[in-house]
């Protein structure tokens, strides 16, 4: 039985194969599988993983548990948060007040004094600063929000990527990335430069070279990656 051909109910109460259900059970509540084909689910005892022949992986249970990426899943006990592995065994030592999924093998992490920040495979923290927020990685950088309520982009070592800070920031999707200053929405290169002088009430990424925009007046249009009208919506 392939993992990617198990769907979740209508009611999210079982799993099912092939229209059929399986696994004989009914749950409180299941997420869909993963891609190490594992699932989130809740029954009478807790929150727990099971793997595709509806078997627990472990005896402990959770207040709440999420989907595994890079192997490790966020779990949630007597309120803190934490990792841990494909046999439920704990990742690190530490517990924070909330934990996101692992991306590119690192994962942001809010402590419990409100500081976010990123941690490797092992806990370890990357950098030495703090942040009022911190996203997930995407091809190597991410978003966070300083102190002063402006955004950069970081690497993996905690460093700027190019210097400049927005009021805010999108990830980096082939090379482009969404930001915003005082007048609207725009889109960036590696350098942090504008693409174009244009600014927008909303944008999307560039998606195969073009990208969709509100402006300020509420009409959609399609750009492309000079910031020329090609399409009105």
């Amino acid at each position: 039985m392939n993992w990617k051909d198990i769907e979740v109910s209508e009611c999210s109460t079982f799993f099912k194969y092939n229209g059929q259900k399986i696994f004989n059970k009914n749950f409180k509540e299941v997420l869909k599988f993963h891609s190490e084909g594992l699932a989130p689910v809740c029954d009478e005892t807790g929150w727990y993983h099971i793997d595709i022949y509806g078997k627990p992986l472990y005896e402990d249970r959770y207040d709440r548990v999420f989907g595994y990426y890079f192997s490790k899943a966020a779990v949630i006990l007597d309120g803190v948060w934490f990792h841990i592995d494909v046999k439920g065994n704990r990742c690190y030592h530490e517990k924070y007040a909330w934990v996101g999924n692992f991306q590119e093998n690192v994962c942001t992490v809010r402590s419990s004094n409100k500081e976010y920040f990123h941690i490797d495979a092992n806990g370890k923290t990357l950098y030495s600063d703090r942040y009022r927020y911190s996203g997930d990685f995407k091809d190597g950088f991410a978003v966070v929000k300083l102190q002063n309520g402006l955004c950069k982009h970081i690497n993996k070592s905690g460093d700027d990527l190019n210097g400049k800070l927005f009021l805010n920031l999108g990830v980096y999707h082939k090379s482009f990335a969404t930001a915003k200053d005082e007048n609207g929405w725009f889109h960036i290169d590696k350098n942090g430069n504008q693409l174009y002088t244009e600014r927008y009430l909303a944008i999307e990424p560039f998606y195969n070279g073009f990208s969709l925009v509100e402006t300020i007046d509420n009409n959609q249009i399609v750009i492309n990656e000079k910031g020329e009208v090609v399409v009105n919506i």
